[in-house]
């Protein structure tokens, strides 16, 4: 089965009225898409509440892909703000309980940084995070491209296989270490597959303002030409897997939203229903 989505739902505005307040837009979102990359959690491990309101806004077949901890994937600078990593692992998994128990969590993404590239230490890292964050079913996505040479390809997907971790397949401009070739193999009985553009010239950050780079680094719209060539890609990984997932990350220009829909339709796949409440409108009275 195909799930497509978009990275996050607050800043998508084809998708809703400019006047839905800001706690709104979770629920008009989940009218046109069935799946969320959900990346707040990167930032700050969230509340049982908040992931509980999340839980309860979106129709009962939502899924929520949940972007692990900065912590956990070692992006983050300096101390954890916790006492042990035990405590930030326990704390993570303990903030995904409304979607587990709701049946809302397709996975969570480990998305390792540029800087972690295929080494017998790092190897050993994601054994320990996969480890910790049991039973949660998780992605890992790479960013350095040694873990697809030619001397380590079929040994890093053998072992994501090894551990049923999903295979993070990503679509990216190949810029120098930092980006990983497309992929498409399935490693499980789901896939990933996040579509971030190809903005060459935006995706490696030669100014050192980060903020500015952001900006522009998702900045692409995928023309119909790459569409059709990303879905035979989509039907090499559905001959592989149950589940594929699909995330649209190319949203510096606001394209995600309107590629996610053009890309459904390829597929002949029509999301979207009005909200209830208007389909109560026009039912008879008896």
């Amino acid at each position: 089965m195909i799930h497509i989505g978009l990275t996050g739902w607050g800043d998508h505005p084809s998708l809703y009225n400019e006047k839905t307040a800001a706690n709104k837009k979770l629920l008009d979102y989940s009218q046109h898409f069935p799946i969320v990359e959900l990346d707040s959690t990167f930032y700050a491990i969230q509340s049982e509440k908040m992931m509980r309101k999340w839980t309860d806004e979106t129709p009962a077949d939502f899924q929520f892909i949940v972007k692990a901890y900065q912590g956990i994937t070692g992006h983050q600078r300096g101390k954890i703000p916790y006492d042990s990593e035990e405590e930030m692992f326990s704390l993570f998994k303990l903030s995904m309980s409304a979607f587990v128990e709701a049946g809302k969590l397709a996975m969570v993404l480990v998305q390792f940084p540029p800087w972690f590239d295929c080494q017998k230490e790092n190897v050993e890292r994601i054994r320990f995070v996969h480890e910790q964050l049991q039973p949660l079913p998780i992605a890992v996505e790479f960013r350095h491209q040694s873990w697809y040479s030619p001397a380590y390809r079929e040994k890093t997907l053998e072992f994501l296989r090894g551990l049923n971790i999903i295979h993070g397949v990503c679509d990216e401009p190949q810029v120098g270490d930092g980006s990983v070739p497309l992929v498409p193999v399935a490693t499980d009985s789901k896939v990933l597959l996040r579509l971030h553009g190809r903005n060459d010239k935006g995706w490696v950050n030669t100014t050192g303002d980060s903020k500015a780079w952001r900006k522009v680094r998702y900045l692409y719209d995928y023309n119909e030409a790459e569409l059709e060539g990303l879905r035979k890609v989509v039907q090499t990984l559905e001959q592989q897997a149950q589940d594929v997932y699909i995330i649209f990350n190319n949203n510096s220009g606001q394209h995600a939203a309107k590629n996610a829909k053009q890309f459904a339709n390829l597929f002949n796949i029509e999301y979207g229903q009005p909200p209830t409440k208007q389909l109560d409108l026009f039912e008879e009275d008896h």
